[in-house]
């Protein structure tokens, strides 16, 4: 289908600048395509033309971090589900873990099943990380082969049998490989060591922040600092919870080395001061923190020691929470916030007074620019995917169980009244979400350049 958007607010990037700007234009696609950008409607167009008035044309959204949970695990997300609800999210593309599905995706054969069961069902573009565990170094160049993206390892106890952490002995093994081919690899960053904690309460969400304190994800962080230097390879930290890692990280990038860091919308919006006692759906790993650490986290992203945000969803079913008990001890550690993300961060950004384009930067140009997918840039230019959204900064909606397309409404961003409304998403110039309304699968499996 071929067809143009009109906008008065086209983010579109800026000659010699880092940051896009709003500006009027037309963007015309043909097969899928964005093939030009104008300022005005040729004489001679006769095509369908598409006028959004003010709102906000945007490039699509990329999220690198997404736990589908299927094959194996599926009655806790599933591709179809996780999908829609990115599509809903304004993410056009999205990258799955390697756990938490059965079986994870640490062997050619386990990826195999996990694009079987996306080929048919997916409703945005996806592709796929691979997994180092103990005893699968010789898997690896064939998973690299076989059109990963890369590879997450957890330095702590994943918290599922099947994919047990790497130790500094598998991550030496494993990284030379890595960085002989050059794809990344993502670090669950957290050093367990022993802890004093005070609270004897398991519904004090204090008792579980205590269990996994700032050091942790310091020492970890380090190590991973070393071992990036020594073999070379690309090391990238997920969901960076601490700021207290911020300088080491800085020092990292000032030396040259290969080091890029993620962060999520909860760690920039959720206080561990003000989770309920018993709200055990807020527990993640590594956990929500203080006030004043969130604020450095926002201060790390302006000063670009952090590179993006992405959503970590990491759902499962209501009974893993222990809602009923309120035993954070024993829950299930993750958050669900898939479809939510821009909402959530656009509402924080407008506190900050922080402007529009820097939350595409975060949301899709830096980490389009990290997965290095052909024809996906994070931006609005000619010649690439037409991945938009359209969304209206303006508006405010309190979030309701009916709205989320998640498989379980388990969220606590439920009840919130979030700023920024996605209306329409568009995967390579198909109309996948149009305010309310789905339309697909549509979504294809990409690879990297």
């Amino acid at each position: 289908m071929n067809f143009a958007l009109k906008s008065q607010r086209v983010l579109l990037p800026k000659k010699g600048q880092s940051l896009g700007e709003l500006s009027p234009a037309i963007v015309f696609i043909e097969s899928g395509i964005i093939r030009s950008i104008e300022g005005q409607l040729p004489a001679e167009y006769s095509g369908k033309l598409i006028d959004l008035g003010e709102k906000v044309l945007m490039p699509g959204l990329c999220d690198s971090h997404v736990h589908m949970n299927e094959p194996g695990r599926t009655e806790w997300e599933g591709i179809a589900t996780a999908t829609q609800a990115a599509a809903a999210g304004g993410i056009t593309t999205l990258i799955d873990m390697p756990l938490n599905s059965i079986p994870p995706t640490v062997t050619v054969d386990a990826l195999q099943l996990k694009r079987k069961s996306a080929e048919k069902t997916a409703y945005v573009d996806y592709g796929f990380w691979g997994g180092v565990i103990p005893g699968n170094e010789k898997d690896l160049e064939p998973l690299i082969d076989a059109g990963i993206m890369g590879f997450k390892a957890f330095m702590i106890d994943s918290g599922v049998s099947e994919f047990p952490m790497a130790s500094e002995k598998v991550l030496r093994e494993s990284m030379p490989v890595l960085a002989k081919k050059g794809v990344p690899f993502l670090v669950h960053a957290e050093l367990e060591s022993p802890v004093s904690i005070k609270i004897d309460s398991h519904r004090e969400y204090h008792r579980y922040l205590q269990s996994r304190p700032d050091q942790w994800e310091v020492e970890a962080i380090r190590l991973m600092i070393r071992l990036a230097r020594e073999t070379g390879c690309r090391v990238h930290i997920v969901h960076l919870s601490s700021a207290k890692a911020l300088q080491d990280i800085q020092q990292a990038k000032k030396e040259g080395l290969k080091f890029t860091v993620e962060t999520c919308p909860h760690y920039l919006s959720l206080l561990a001061e003000e989770v309920p006692e018993g709200a055990t759906h807020f527990k993640c790993a590594p956990p929500i923190r203080e006030r004043s650490n969130q604020e450095a986290l926002w201060q790390g992203l302006s000063q670009g020691v952090i590179d993006f945000i992405v959503s970590d969803h990491s759902p499962c079913t209501p009974q893993l929470k222990n809602l009923e008990t309120g035993d954070f001890d024993s829950a299930w550690g993750g958050i669900a916030g898939l479809q939510f993300s821009l909402s959530v961060i656009w509402t924080e950004m407008t506190k900050r007074h922080l402007a529009l384009p820097l939350l595409s930067h975060w949301m899709a140009e830096s980490t389009s620019k990290f997965l290095n997918i052909q024809n996906k840039t994070g931006r609005i230019e000619s010649g690439t995917d037409a991945d938009l959204v359209v969304f209206d900064p303006e508006a405010e909606f309190k979030l309701n169980v009916r709205d989320i397309l998640h498989r379980h409404p388990v969220t606590p961003y439920l009840g919130k009244t979030l700023k920024g409304k996605v209306e329409k998403t568009f995967v390579r110039g198909q109309c996948v979400f149009d305010s309310g309304t789905l339309n697909g699968p549509l979504g294809k499996e990409v690879r990297r350049n």
